[in-house]
């Protein structure tokens, strides 16, 4: 595994890590921005999500002006200004990795996720039920060691990677 730069130019873990930085530059969520590249085992992205309302809902982070206070947030939901990890059932955002398993047309091709965020323990379900091996992300979540107990329980069983690389 490559996770420098070969030759000037960077190896696919940076590259997909890179990827996962400019799709969550979409999400609608106000608490936090995060983007998801899944890939198979050729490097080949099948599949991206970002973290937001459902499709047809107003986003959470679409805003509005008041003459008195500056910008507000209308449409934000309940959980939009919790603290990262807390109230989860308020927030009302579907996770990054969550809609790119939706826009996979097939889930065992999965052999890596990128992620900018590592993943929450319910994303982490939802993954160790596809083809998906390593998991790489950026910075680490609230609930990170939880979700990485998880997925490390099948680490000498099936080859499963769990890999932080900050930026």
């Amino acid at each position: 595994m490559k996770f420098q730069l070969e030759e000037g130019r960077p190896g696919h873990e940076e590259w997909a890590l890179r990827l996962a930085e400019v799709v969550a530059q979409r999400a609608t969520c106000l608490r936090r921005s995060v983007g998801c590249v899944l890939t198979n085992e050729r490097n080949q992205v099948v599949a991206t999500g970002y973290n937001g309302r459902a499709a047809g809902l107003k986003h959470c982070n679409d805003w509005g002006t008041s003459s008195q206070n500056g910008r507000t947030y209308p449409h934000a939901c309940a959980g939009a200004r919790a603290a990262s990890g807390t109230q989860l059932d308020a927030c009302e955002a579907i996770h990054a990795e969550q809609n790119a398993l939706l826009q996979c047309g097939d889930v065992y091709s999965i052999a890596s996720c990128y992620v900018t965020v590592s993943p929450c323990v319910t994303c982490v379900k939802l993954l160790m039920n596809t083809g998906c091996k390593r998991i790489i992300f950026r910075e680490r979540y609230a609930h990170d060691e939880a979700a990485r107990l998880l997925w490390a329980g099948q680490e000498y069983r099936d080859g499963r990677q769990w890999l932080h690389l900050p930026g």
